[in-house]
């Protein structure tokens, strides 16, 4: 069977105002109504949530890393368990992530070459060697929907040439990841390159397209830069990739995040911060993010948001999460959690719609006024 017989992007309808749209990707676990919010189970799981409460925020397609189940506790044994599917009873989607970018972040840790990445696991100071061709190896092993290239990140800030190099060798990396995937039953999806430079991210979107992928996904963005930058780099690229497959901008999550890429073209995100706030006790409403343990919640008697429809919200108030929270209490995380993700799920839903009723346009002004409001 061909790659087409197991994926296919529908594009139902564009914004006529922004660059917005509305489409189905279909997987071999199902279809993702776009545009989508991705939860991040690194490690196999969402930090809180068990998978009934996943399944309770109706996320349609989870993110794990490939590089964190490579050291602990390895590919082959998530293999021989069946794959990410079975290993973690998910029957939905799943991506995942190429560890790229955590071999990249371990500065002092790791060093690189034209073949690979030697590095060092953080924790045990074990040696570990990654190429293309093996990180290749370890998400077919996984068994995701979609799997990452294996790219070289540039660090932020960073100089032209220093942005250049890690473009091209990005570039002939995903040569040698594109030779040695052979699963017909999974997508791969190139990375974008070229900081911000305009003539690098030009150049990594030509090369990136000229091959025949599912989908294509812009990196090296919401990594410290202005929002401004990350707007004016996001809509760059999404006017040099195709139309006819979906976009994925790695790395982005807060409300009004997706409403601002969404507008410029993307259809996939994916952020660790919904649940890593919630762990630190803040909560997204319409009205910007807040501070459960803040005074003012002591006696406030509402749900978190009055309009979302999660656990947290149907069955608890802003007093009581407080309440747990200042107690030190799992439950305060676990909702917040809950809350979080189904926020941001429920938003991808509301914008997905919008977008099909032709009223997007009211929808992202409104929000996004609401959101940045003082």
């Amino acid at each position: 069977m061909a790659k087409s017989d197991f994926f296919k992007f529908e594009l139902l309808k564009e914004s006529q105002t922004t660059k917005a749209r509305a489409g189905i990707l279909h997987t071999p676990h199902g279809d993702i109504k776009t545009p989508v919010f991705m939860p991040v189970g690194t490690n196999s799981a969402v930090k809180m949530l068990t998978k009934h409460h996943l399944e309770e925020t109706n996320a349609q397609i989870i993110l794990n890393n490939s590089y964190h189940l490579f050291l602990r506790p390895g590919h082959k044994l998530i293999k021989a368990a069946g794959g990410l599917h079975k290993w973690q009873n998910w029957n939905k989607p799943i991506l995942t992530d190429s560890g790229g970018f955590q071999v990249f972040s371990l500065a002092h840790l790791r060093k690189i070459s034209e073949d690979g990445v030697n590095f060092r696991d953080p924790k045990t100071g074990t040696s570990y060697y990654l190429n293309p061709e093996f990180s290749m190896e370890i998400q077919q092993d996984l068994g995701p929907d979609i799997a990452m290239a294996f790219d070289e990140c540039s660090p932020y800030p960073c100089s032209y040439e220093q942005a250049k190099f890690a473009m091209e060798r990005t570039h002939r990396w995903l040569d040698r990841c594109f030779k040695a995937h052979t699963r017909d039953d999974q997508a791969l999806f190139p990375i974008v390159q070229g900081a911000f430079f305009d003539d690098l991210r030009k150049e990594s979107a030509n090369v990136i397209s000229s091959y025949d992928a599912v989908g294509y996904a812009i990196g090296g963005v919401s990594v410290g830069e202005p929002a401004d930058i990350k707007n004016y780099y996001t809509n760059f690229v999404t006017d040099l990739l195709p139309t006819n497959k979906p976009r994925y901008l790695m790395g982005v999550g807060t409300p009004e995040d997706l409403l601002e890429i969404v507008a410029r073209g993307i259809d996939m995100a994916d952020c660790v911060l919904p649940t890593r706030n919630a762990r630190h006790g803040s909560f997204f409403t319409k009205y910007g993010k807040k501070i459960i343990k803040n005074k003012e919640f002591e006696t406030d008697y509402r749900p978190l948001d009055e309009e979302c429809d999660c656990y947290a919200c149907k069955n608890h108030s802003r007093a009581y999460i407080r309440h747990l929270y200042r107690e030190g209490e799992a439950n305060a995380a676990i909702l917040l959690s809950i809350h979080n993700i189904r926020y941001l799920v429920r938003l991808s839903e509301l914008i997905h719609n919008a977008i099909l009723d032709g009223s997007f346009d009211d929808f992202y002004k409104e929000n996004l006024h609401n959101y940045l409001k003082k």
